[in-house]
């Protein structure tokens, strides 16, 4: 009942505080909601040409945002690549959310020696740029989702631990961590009931902030040729297949973009709008 009472109240403050939040949050669930009906929305599947005789058609009555190069409805493919662009965005940080947390929280805690190890790889993973890191997984690792969702989650684990540890070490000294230790209670008991759910306030700001990084990073590696291929959708995979009829077709590459920018900033937003509620030491004045 506490928890629930919790939810509410940060629900409500949200509410309150941040319209912008809201109606991100807002913008995110249409995108969801989207996603998920693809297959209702429209009559046409994803790799499905519905006139080749009418390629790089304008956008009409009957094709909303157009076809492209090879006759397939735009709209269709936006519909369906939204799927892949949330998968990639929350797999991946949702994958590296839990490897980062259970790693920074050891390091926090047990220190010496595994702390040492943890943030030694922490620091090797920070060293090289995320992108150029992503690329040589993908390149070694060779184009599919889920090599995408392993490059990402790998890219990304390190920032969270990071931060997680620094929560931790904090959160290690406090009375009541102090108070279950002299009782006896064991350190990962510690670790899973006291050090653990103090630190998810960060990790739901860090998730919401980190997603919209996953889907840049998918849209940029699609942009690039190593991540979804065709036939399959994805918003960085026709903004790159488009953008050789830009001057000509604009729309092709427009509309993903397009999505591609309300989706971060909303995810962007709402981050923003968690971590004031969640953590009003970093409100803005």
């Amino acid at each position: 009942m506490t928890e629930q009472n919790t939810f509410r109240s940060v629900l409500c403050r949200l509410c309150r505080e941040n319209k912008l939040a809201v109606f991100s949050a807002g913008v995110i669930l249409l995108f969801v909601v989207l996603a998920i009906l693809a297959p209702v929305l429209t009559p046409y599947g994803y790799d499905e040409i519905v006139n080749a005789a009418n390629r790089l058609a304008p956008p009409s009555a009957e094709h909303w945002m157009g076809t492209d190069e090879v006759g397939r409805d735009v709209l269709t493919r936006m519909l369906y690549g939204s799927r892949i662009s949330l998968l990639v965005g929350i797999v991946p940080t949702v994958v590296s959310m839990l490897a980062g947390a259970v790693l920074g929280i050891l390091a926090g805690y047990l220190g010496g020696r595994v702390d040492s190890i943890i943030m030694r790889l922490a620091d090797i993973m920070l060293a090289f740029p995320s992108m150029l890191l992503a690329m040589v997984i993908m390149y070694t690792l060779g184009d599919g989702i889920i090599n995408i969702f392993l490059a990402l989650a790998l890219v990304n684990w390190a920032s969270v631990a990071r931060i997680v540890r620094a929560e931790t070490l904090k959160l290690r000294e406090a009375e009541y961590v102090e108070a279950a230790r002299s009782i006896g209670v064991g350190r990962f008991t510690i670790m899973r009931r006291h050090i653990l759910p103090n630190c998810i306030p960060s990790l739901i700001v860090l998730f919401t902030l980190n997603i919209p990084s996953a889907i840049l990073s998918e849209s940029s590696l699609s942009f690039l040729g190593l991540g979804i291929q065709k036939p399959m959708a994805s918003w960085g995979l026709m903004v790159n297949t488009g953008r050789q009829y830009l001057y000509t077709n604009p729309w092709l590459s427009l509309a993903p973009s397009v999505a591609i920018m309300l989706i971060v900033l909303a995810f962007n937003f709402l981050g923003d709008g968690l971590r004031d509620v969640l953590d009003p030491h970093l409100k803005k004045q």
